[in-house]
């Protein structure tokens, strides 16, 4: 037998098939991905994003005009509308002031009419009473200047002695009197029963006119039936009547006061 025949021999041991199969499928593999790779590179190319750039218009000379025309034509417009309110406010403040001076002026002259109305009113009442005086006056001085006897003698005696007492709205006496208990009373002394009141005293006889007066007449003033005063007729164009809290109970002649009319009771 050989030597060598039992010594193992010192090659390197072939490597695998399968370890060579392997790294050629890893050599092929990486080859593969750079194909790909170099392949996909202009696919790259032509997906990235195109920029467009866009030119606006250029402002010429007459873009420019048109627009400070427009301009100049909206502010036009605008102060033309801010004139035209003026002017409309100015116009409704003049039309209310207007309105008000023609209310001023009827009023104004409403008030003259009225006024004119009460001078002449004034005037007429004037003259009204200056006539009522000089009638009195002449019917005094032919009125028949007799003493009064009788009844109507009791009831003017009993009056003119009251005078000098005090005047006091709703007295009855004996020192202080109104215009028809002084009446009321005085009459009783010739037995006769007057009403209360001067209203009804001015109605409690017979009508008689102030030219045909005889002593012991009730004098009123006012209306028959409303009157707000009377007195007592004393004969020679005289009255004896408790008149105001100023005077109290006087004798005083018929002009000093006209009565409005008479009543005759005696």
């Amino acid at each position: 037998m050989s030597h060598t025949a039992h010594i193992r021999s010192h090659r390197k041991p072939s490597r695998s098939t399968s370890t060579l199969v392997m790294r050629a499928g890893v050599a092929s593999g990486v080859l593969s991905t750079l194909a790909a790779a170099g392949a996909s590179a202009p696919s790259a190319s032509a997906a990235e994003p195109v920029t467009q750039t866009l030119e606006l218009p250029t402002l010429t000379a007459d873009l420019a005009a048109q627009v400070a025309q427009s301009a100049g034509a909206t502010q036009q417009a605008a102060a033309n509308y801010e004139l035209q309110a003026e002017r409309d406010a100015a116009a409704a403040k003049a039309a209310k002031q207007a309105k008000a001076n023609l209310a001023e002026a009827k009023k104004k002259a409403e008030a003259r009419k009225k006024a004119e109305a009460a001078r002449k009113a004034a005037a007429e009442q004037a003259a009204s009473r200056s006539t009522e005086r000089t009638t009195l006056a002449a019917t005094t001085s032919s009125s028949s200047t007799s003493t009064a006897t009788g009844s109507a003698a009791a009831v003017i005696a009993f009056a003119r002695a009251q005078i000098g007492d005090a005047y006091v709205l709703g007295a009855t006496g004996p020192n202080s009197w109104d215009c028809s208990s002084l009446l009321q009373t005085a009459f009783k002394q010739a037995g006769i029963s007057l009403p209360r009141v001067s209203q009804d005293q001015s109605t409690a006889g017979t009508p008689v006119s102030l030219n045909s007066l005889q002593p012991g007449d009730i004098l009123y003033w006012g209306s028959a039936g409303s009157a707000y005063h009377v007195a007592l007729y004393v004969g020679d164009g005289k009255f004896v009547g408790a008149e105001n809290p100023s005077t109290g109970i006087v004798e005083k002649p018929l002009s000093w006061s006209p009565p409005t009319g008479a009543v005759r009771v005696l």
